[in-house]
């Protein structure tokens, strides 16, 4: 990137632009290429796995899309995969986007976003690092840039991330400073998501695209960053989704209890839960309460199929509250 102007800001200088997120931090100061204009908005970090399915780069990158047209600023750490697909997203948006290098400038890494660096900047955007620019990117520095990701951020989303993730550490950094986490729900037998379930079991929120995001920041969600879901008969659940049913059947109760009434593995149970969210079938409220969605299921043939779709009201980690 050296055909970018990157300047050095101190961490006085940076208090007034980065919003006072850094305060708490180690931060002395950062290289700065582009502007930091864009950490006036509120701000989303979205990160995740260097090698997702191709659902969980579309996921990213609508996500990302939806939030930048919502006037969110979304932040990632410009690796290959999860953090590629944010970026790509924003920019798909013309919405600034913010990137964190876990080294300097000159060393880009990895080498092949260095195009993508150029075009957040020219998009009005920022790539940032707390390293020279010839500083060589070291595994053990993107734990630093985790914790910055983290710190510029409003809220964190991890789309994909298996158990022992970069993302975790992120989700992890955020937690320690009360920032909300939220994480997608995905498939109980792919390793991918395996991260995420783990996240949202240990209390993270739920997310199901744009509008549940939006909402852990208190902004009201456009209509179309929560689009329905037209029901179709295949959505019925399995066994464990319809005996969480039948349990909520007998009134609201919170995550962990269903899951300990189900009968079921943990981690499959909470999976099943995330799909009756995703369908619609049943809601949480503000409580942390899960309940059956009102009047959105109907009996066929002893099943239950899924109807409108039930709004999930965002929450931070348990015990912990937003900045």
């Amino acid at each position: 990137m050296d055909s970018l102007v990157r300047r050095y800001r101190t961490r006085a200088q940076l208090e007034a632009e980065t919003a006072g997120r850094l305060a708490g931090t180690t931060v002395a100061g950062l290289w700065v290429a582009g502007s930091l204009a864009g950490l006036a908005a509120p701000t989303v970090a979205v990160v995740g796995t260097r090698a997702p399915s191709e659902d969980g780069r579309r996921i990213a990158a609508r996500l990302a899309t939806d939030l930048g047209r919502a006037g969110v600023c979304v932040i990632s750490g410009l690796a290959r995969g999860i953090d590629t697909a944010a970026h790509e997203g924003a920019l798909a948006a013309g919405a600034p986007t913010i990137g964190v290098l876990g080294g300097g400038h000159e060393r880009f890494f990895p080498p092949r976003n260095a195009e993508l660096g150029r075009r957040i900047v020219a998009a009005g955007g920022a790539v940032i690092s707390p390293y020279p620019p010839d500083h060589p990117a070291l595994p053990h520095q993107f734990l630093h840039r985790n914790a910055i990701v983290a710190a510029l951020a409003d809220a964190v989303v991890v789309v994909e991330a298996a158990a022992r993730s970069g993302a975790l550490n992120t989700a992890a950094w955020a937690a320690d400073r009360s920032i909300p986490v939220l994480a997608f729900p995905g498939d109980v037998a792919r390793p991918k998501v395996a991260g995420c379930l783990t996240l949202i079991r240990d209390g993270a929120t739920l997310a199901r695209h744009a509008g549940d995001v939006l909402a852990a920041l208190g902004i009201t969600p456009a209509r179309e960053t929560a689009p329905a879901v037209t029901p179709r008969t295949s959505d019925r659940p399995g066994p464990l989704g319809a005996r969480l049913l039948a349990l909520l059947d007998e009134g609201p109760a919170p995550a962990a209890t269903l899951v300990e009434r189900s009968g079921g593995l943990p981690a499959l149970a909470l999976a099943a839960l995330g799909e009756l969210l995703a369908a619609g079938a049943v809601a949480e409220g503000a409580d942390g309460q899960f309940r059956r969605a009102g009047e959105t299921l109907r009996r066929n043939g002893g099943d239950a199929v899924a109807g409108d779709r039930g709004r999930e009201d965002a929450r931070a980690l348990p015990g912990r509250r937003g900045r």
